[in-house]
């Protein structure tokens, strides 16, 4: 198996920060992580877990494989990123039933979101409230989802979009006796 070295995170979350003219103590403001904490993850003498490094990706508004790659934004010669499969981060459930992969950026995260969803046959995606107004549009890429916000539901064929109110809890389950797959966006309003 071949040796990969971890990425200089630390440099580069320095570098990031003073092109910003940030203190440690303005970015700690702005992430929520503690200057101590920045400050041996910056000299190195510390790992961050993802929890923290999403948190300073949001406060420094790059993006989380940027700073894995140690890239930034593209130039204008090569104006199109490419996200890696590996470098797209993906949640999945505690019962295993459901994965998202994040497709949108970590900056947008709180304004727009989206993901790609896969859910097991009988699974479900429970969730609660968000913020006031939010709203999400669920597609449906194969058949077999309903989706439930509220006190409606409404079963999905695929190819059909629903919209629905996601300042309730709502639920997408997969009523089907396959693996089910989607996408969904999130717009906080």
């Amino acid at each position: 198996m071949e040796d990969i070295n971890a990425p200089p995170i630390g440099p580069l979350i320095h570098r990031q920060r003073l092109s910003r003219g940030l203190t440690l103590v303005q970015l700690a403001a702005l992430s929520g992580v503690s200057k101590s904490m920045l400050s041996q993850i910056e000299r190195g003498q510390a790992n961050p877990t993802f929890a923290v490094l999403w948190s300073l990706t949001r406060a420094l508004k790059i993006e989380l494989a940027d700073l894995i790659e140690g890239g930034s934004l593209p130039s204008e010669e090569t104006s199109i990123e490419v996200v890696s499969a590996a470098h797209t981060p993906q949640i999945t459930s505690s019962d295993g039933s459901c994965t998202l992969r994040i497709l949108s950026p970590p900056r947008l995260a709180g304004e727009v979101e989206w993901y790609e969803v896969e859910v097991t046959a009988a699974g479900s995606l429970d969730s609660t409230a968000h913020a006031p107004n939010a709203i999400e549009h669920f597609t449906a890429l194969t058949a077999g989802f309903e989706v439930n916000s509220g006190n409606s539901t409404r079963s999905l064929k695929a190819g059909e979009t629903a919209r629905y109110r996601a300042d309730l809890p709502h639920r997408i389950t997969n009523i089907s006796s396959k693996r089910a797959k989607g996408l969904m966006v999130v717009l906080y309003r």
